[in-house]
């Protein structure tokens, strides 16, 4: 067991190296904007990433959700190109093409041929700086933002439980407030305020340009130089955001409305990659996830799905990849025949086994070998690739950290993973939500499934 699980550990590096063995190159240009480009050689393809220093958790009070309605409002056609242009030249050359927007950043991309990154680079670098705000298209993408708010967040019993939870576990750091923002927020948001934050902050010295796939650095370069090398940076004023106080004591809170099945939130404060001082705690954070719920041999799946059949589902999730400290999370929905409570006394009974008692080698190396292999399998896309140094880049990281990353992995010690559950997963840093479902009004909800969804613009 132990030979084999080495043995995949460096098979799965011998893809990395296959995947990323080029290294990352990177410049910035006279107005600030930083350009990265990864060598991907395997496909004549290439991905182009904008990424802008600007997110949700940016936004000051009253004014929730506006990094995402100008998100949609950036296909709505710059001086020199009219509304939805920008789409139909990219998808009549082939490419795809959207754009997200987190708490951190938002960011926008085209994936294309490789001869047709210039097309991508002048698009973009246009409506950087030419875009043009118009009443009536803002009018219109705004009632889109508000609709899709309606139907994924509160027409979702698990969308407004997860809200409710963000808004207990989070007393004054705005990572409390939904990126979609609130809905008294978005009625009365207006065209000047769109203009005011555009005009703030989408500028080449708030943004990174990463470029991924079939390319020679020195021409992508060449090409952002032409294409964005003129655009004036501007003065850019970082907000200070404020800083989240320790938890003290748990917290709990309830959401009930119609809903067909109950659901439970679990959450601890955490350290994220740049708070991690001592530099090993969010590896182990990491692998800590893995062994709680890293596959169908994890001990959640094993222990509480198939072993005491007490959930449907139940996972674990953490991610170090964020401006500020962030949360260990659990979730899941307890099966037909049984509580919440139930199931929340299950999953503090694995969190207090891995307390008490290390992993074992066998299983450590299994677990390792699983996240490992996600991260490696994830940067055999290019547009994989991309994201992450893209994200790593963008909440203050160095993407040069990709290269130790599966080391930091591997360097896991049994002895760190129980450090960390006895240090972070404690009562007095817990946060609970729990969904009560209420009777369900058939006819409401007959009417509310005839709505459709939108995507980002």
């Amino acid at each position: 067991m132990k030979l084999y699980l080495k043995m995949l550990i460096l098979s799965l590096l011998a893809v990395l190296s296959g995947a990323c063995k080029d290294p990352v190159h990177e410049m910035t240009l006279e107005n600030g904007l930083k350009v990265i480009v990864q060598e991907d050689h395997r496909s004549p393809v290439v991905v182009s990433q904008i990424w802008y220093k600007i997110g949700a958790i940016d936004e000051p009070e009253g004014l929730t959700g506006i990094s995402h309605v100008l998100e949609h409002m950036m296909f709505k056609g710059t001086k020199r190109y009219g509304p939805g242009e920008f789409s139909r030249i990219i998808a009549e050359n082939g490419g795809r093409e959207n754009a997200f927007t987190g708490s951190d950043y938002t960011a926008y991309f085209q994936q294309l041929e490789k001869s047709r990154l210039p097309i991508a680079f002048e698009l973009e670098a246009d409506r950087m700086h030419n875009l043009v705000l118009r009443e009536q298209d803002f009018q219109k993408e705004r009632d889109v933002v508000i609709e899709e708010r309606r139907l994924r967040t509160e027409d979702s019993p698990q969308s407004l439980t997860y809200e409710k939870f963000m808004t207990t576990a989070y007393s004054v750091h705005p990572y409390k407030d939904p990126i979609i923002g609130w809905m008294k927020d978005l009625e009365a948001l207006e065209l000047a305020d769109l203009k005011e934050w555009y005009g703030k902050w989408y500028a080449p010295n708030n943004a990174t340009l990463v470029v991924v796939g079939d390319v020679l650095p020195r021409e992508v370069f060449a090409l952002a130089e032409k294409y964005f090398g003129e655009i004036k940076p501007r003065a850019v004023q970082k907000r200070n955001l404020p800083i989240e106080p320790a938890q003290t004591e748990p917290r709990y809170s309830e959401v009930s409305v119609p809903a067909e099945i109950p659901y439970l939130l679990l959450g601890y404060h955490v350290p994220n990659a740049s708070s991690d001082k001592n530099d090993w705690k969010t590896p182990a954070l990491t692998i800590l996830a893995g062994v709680l719920d890293g596959g169908t041999s994890s001990r959640f799946t094993r222990d509480i799905v198939r072993g005491q059949q007490l959930a449907t589902s139940v996972g674990a999730d953490y991610s170090s990849v964020a401006r500020a400290p962030t949360l260990f999370l659990f979730d899941g929905t307890p099966a037909r025949g049984h509580t919440v409570s139930e199931l929340e006394q299950a999953i503090y009974q694995q969190i207090e086994k891995v307390k008490t008692s290390l992993v074992d080698e066998d299983e450590l190396d299994r677990v390792k070998a699983q996240v490992v292999a996600g991260d490696v399998f994830g940067r055999d896309s290019v547009f994989y690739q991309a994201m992450r140094i893209g994200q790593l880049e963008t909440v203050g990281l160095d993407h040069r950290l990709l290269k130790d990353y599966v080391k930091r992995l591997q360097s896991v010690t049994a002895e760190q993973v129980r450090e960390v559950a006895r240090e972070y997963l404690v009562k007095t840093n817990l946060t609970r939500t729990v969904l009560n479902p209420l009777p369900i009004n058939k006819k409401s909800a007959n009417a509310a499934g005839k709505g459709g969804g939108h995507g980002a613009h």
